[in-house]
């Protein structure tokens, strides 16, 4: 039975996680909460992994696409446009979950109850008493503070995390267009669905120190390109904002046509 009449699927990008990729698709795949079933169906997205990990996460029940550009938004994309083209997946929610096991599966239902209340976008705030020790690095912490500022000082909106751990929903989600390949993936989503007057939310999650090295924070050219990433989206992302509510507001109005299908058209 689905979650509350809501079809959850999960999104992973996975780029050498062959440590962790099983655990985490198993802990997702045997979630149940208050004797339903949570997520539907899990879609990992093997963004140019030598280490097996597409093969784990398969043998471990769930379905895997390939994006051969490395990058983190260029992995979501391509696992959203499989769930797009898939005639087998009816999904109304998305979630968001990395592949080396930092995020607690049992955590999921909180964020999943705020959008069937009527939330848009739910991010799992990474707050540091719930935080395992050595789970975030001091410059992760750091770079999640300011842009979160930042993010506040511009828009007035509440934002105290960055985190990869998130719910959407699957028509919210289309709306927004998502573009970014690599780095500013998670601050172009929240941002953009704030300028779309989206209703946003966060709720407490617990993290747990990864499995494996980060591809990102563990290396001096992956913190460098994440900062870059982030906070050079930010200011692209506020350059551009008329265009962009112009568009939004254009797509909702052709929203009703296809209201009655599995999936929303392209934008």
């Amino acid at each position: 039975m689905p979650y509350h009449s809501n079809s959850v699927t999960a999104v992973i990008p996975a780029f050498n996680e062959a440590e962790s990729i099983g655990a985490v698709v198993s802990g997702l795949r045997g979630l149940e909460y208050a004797g339903l079933k949570v997520v539907d169906h899990i879609v990992v997205c093997d963004n140019a992994s030598d280490d097996g990990t597409a093969a784990i996460a398969q043998k471990a029940g769930a379905l895997t696409c390939s994006e051969f550009r490395q990058g983190y938004g260029f992995a979501c994309l391509r696992a959203l446009e499989f769930i797009h083209c898939s005639a087998h997946i009816h999904t109304d929610i998305i979630i968001f979950v990395d592949g080396d096991y930092s995020a607690v599966s049992s955590d999921l239902p909180a964020l999943l109850d705020n959008i069937i209340a009527g939330s848009d976008l739910v991010v799992g705030s990474r707050v540091h008493s719930l935080q395992e020790k050595g789970a975030l690095g001091a410059h992760q912490q750091m770079g999640n503070v300011v842009a979160s500022a930042l993010i506040r000082w511009i828009w007035g909106v509440n934002v105290t995390d960055l985190g990869p751990l998130r719910a959407m929903r699957y028509r919210s989600l289309r709306l927004l267009n998502m573009q970014d390949q690599r780095f500013g993936w998670t601050v172009e989503m929240q941002v953009k669905a704030i300028q779309a007057n989206m209703q946003y939310s966060e709720v407490p999650v617990s993290t747990r120190k990864r499995l494996g090295k980060s591809k990102i924070s563990g290396t001096v050219r992956g913190t460098v390109g994440a900062f870059f990433g982030i906070f050079g989206k930010i200011a692209r992302l506020y350059f551009a904002q008329p265009k962009f509510k112009l568009r939004v507001h254009q797509a909702r109005r052709a929203l009703p046509k296809a209201i009655n299908k599995p999936h929303p058209p392209p934008l």
